[in-house]
């Protein structure tokens, strides 16, 4: 009996969702736990660091790493893992292109930890005390003290393929379950595409196969954006003829056009079509080319993306860290909206 391929799955800076749509194959879980042994998995199982390190090298068919490289450990992790394995995916949003955790790069770590200890309305902190490498705890129960230590946190958050060489990415936040599945397949069946490429999803936009993309009409061309917290869409027509920023044009489609059948624009979770530079940069040309104004009317056209209070949150919010600005840790909204717009 031939031995189970084995596969790893490692987490680094995300809210857990991809381990959610891991679970979302329901009775298909079976079919996966027949086919591969897990041997690492710290979200689910008692995995350490160390049993990783015992693990010969290349002898991991496949791991698979969600979320963005935020931490000292997770870049060690990622690195550990990409010795050990045959193949490394990025999965979903984060790991691929930094997801929204990544919006964090548009600030420095000290605003970073004051908004988050200090400034947020819901924060309780009345000493305002604020998080240090190490500390000493009391542990009554064994009569010690003890010394923990956090992590380092590096100065951006990075996608995977920063750090590591990546075979393959598996897109969405999170990816769904057929996309995962199919994604599957595709490994099991050895029938995968060329290396650094998405698997799972589609090759064309969601536009393709979004139930709305009929009522989509020929020319199309608006005098506002609108948000929909703002306005409620019309259900049945094309939310973009309705002013509604969706990113289905230039996203990457294989979700099945899920938000769009929830009445909800697309908010670009699939990421890049294949061919394109940058995301942001794209999304930012197809919405000034829809509007309907002449270049003349510099007010309408400056009071229609001022309706947007912001831009970069809406069309870098998966993939600001993979973006052509990137490297510019800390850089206020306004000057990179500034940047964006003059590329």
């Amino acid at each position: 009996m031939s031995e189970k391929p084995k596969v790893a799955w490692y987490w680094c800076a995300s809210c857990g969702g991809c381990e959610e749509s891991f679970v979302d194959l329901a009775e298909r879980l079976l079919k996966v736990f027949e086919t591969f042994d897990i041997v690492f998995c710290p979200v689910a199982m008692d995995f350490k660091r160390e049993d990783v390190e015992k693990l010969p090298d290349g002898s991991i068919a496949v791991s698979l790493i969600n979320g963005g490289i935020r931490m000292k450990e997770h870049e060690e992790m990622v690195k550990l893992l990409r010795k050990k394995s045959n193949i490394v995916i990025a999965y979903g949003a984060c790991s691929a292109w930094g997801g929204v955790p990544g919006l964090a790069n548009l600030y420095n770590l000290d605003e970073i930890v004051e908004r988050k200890y200090l400034e947020i309305p819901t924060i309780e902190n009345p000493k305002e005390i604020l998080p240090t490498k190490k500390t000493i705890v009391n542990i009554p129960e064994a009569k010690i003290k003890a010394e923990l230590e956090l992590p380092e946190p590096l100065p951006t958050l990075l996608p995977i393929d920063k750090v590591i060489d990546v075979d393959y990415y598996i897109p969405g936040c999170p990816p769904t379950p057929d996309v995962f599945w199919n994604a599957l397949q595709a490994l099991l069946t050895g029938n995968l595409p060329p290396k650094g490429t998405v698997i799972g999803a589609l090759q064309r936009s969601l536009c393709d196969e979004c139930l709305l993309n009929e009522t989509k009409p020929e020319k199309l061309l608006v005098k506002e954006f609108k948000r929909v917290e703002k306005a409620i869409p019309e259900p049945n027509k094309c939310l973009l003829a309705q002013g509604f920023l969706c990113m289905g044009p230039v996203t990457r489609g294989g979700c099945t056009a899920l938000c769009i059948k929830a009445n909800m624009p697309c908010t670009g979770c699939f990421g890049i079509l294949d061919g394109v530079v940058d995301y942001g940069g794209k999304a930012i040309s197809y919405f000034g080319s829809i509007l309907d104004y002449s270049p003349m009317e510099e007010k309408e056209i400056k009071k229609a993306f001022e309706s947007i209070p912001d831009w970069i949150g809406t069309i870098y919010r998966y993939s600001l860290p993979s973006a052509k600005l990137s490297h510019r840790a800390g850089l206020k909204r306004s000057k990179l909206m500034k940047e964006v717009f003059e590329i």
